[in-house]
């Protein structure tokens, strides 16, 4: 009897998905773009470039790409 209730439990298992690529760096921009305008209004945006500064070119190439791959097909 467990073992045919482990067999079901089992099968109806559903593994938790990491979320894609394309979700975390959208997630990542988002964050971006809020810390860069809340820091514009407050006048200390050098701070948020200085962090910010080596990963927004991957991320913009990394959401182009997606756009381009998106309209093509």
């Amino acid at each position: 009897m467990f073992i045919a209730a482990l067999f079901i439990i089992a099968r109806t298992w559903k593994q938790p998905r990491c979320p894609s690529a394309d979700k975390w760096i959208r997630k990542l921009w988002y964050i971006y773009t809020m810390e860069y305008y809340s820091a514009i209004k407050k006048n200390t945006f050098e701070s948020v470039l200085m962090r910010w500064m080596k990963l927004e070119p991957i991320i913009q190439s990394e959401v182009s790409q997606k756009e381009n791959i998106n309209t093509v097909y």
